[in-house]
């Protein structure tokens, strides 16, 4: 995983995804689904290739999902992909 754009993406996660705000208007799926195209639209207007941004659409997947299922509750869900997020994270590069 490119550690520049997996900073640029937890900061881009960071900035537009607040905890607990997610309406229950849609499914967290389908809002981590429409965050997730947001964000690599963003990630080539920042200057990250295609071939950058393909890479690593299914590391930053889990990374958009568990922050749109975070929410004042508790969530199992959230928590296993927060693990399975941070295990993957300390695999390095």
């Amino acid at each position: 995983m490119s550690k520049r754009f997996l900073r640029w993406a937890q900061a881009w996660v960071e900035e537009h995804i607040p905890p607990g705000a997610n309406p229950d208007l849609e499914t967290h799926e389908a809002r981590a689904q429409r965050l997730s195209e947001t964000l690599f639209a963003e990630a080539a207007a920042a200057g990250f290739t295609n071939l950058e941004t393909g890479e690593e659409r299914q590391h930053v997947a889990p990374l958009v999902l568990a922050a749109v299922s975070d929410s004042t509750d508790f969530d199992v869900n959230a928590y296993q992909l927060k693990s399975l997020l941070a295990q993957e994270n300390e695999d390095g590069d």
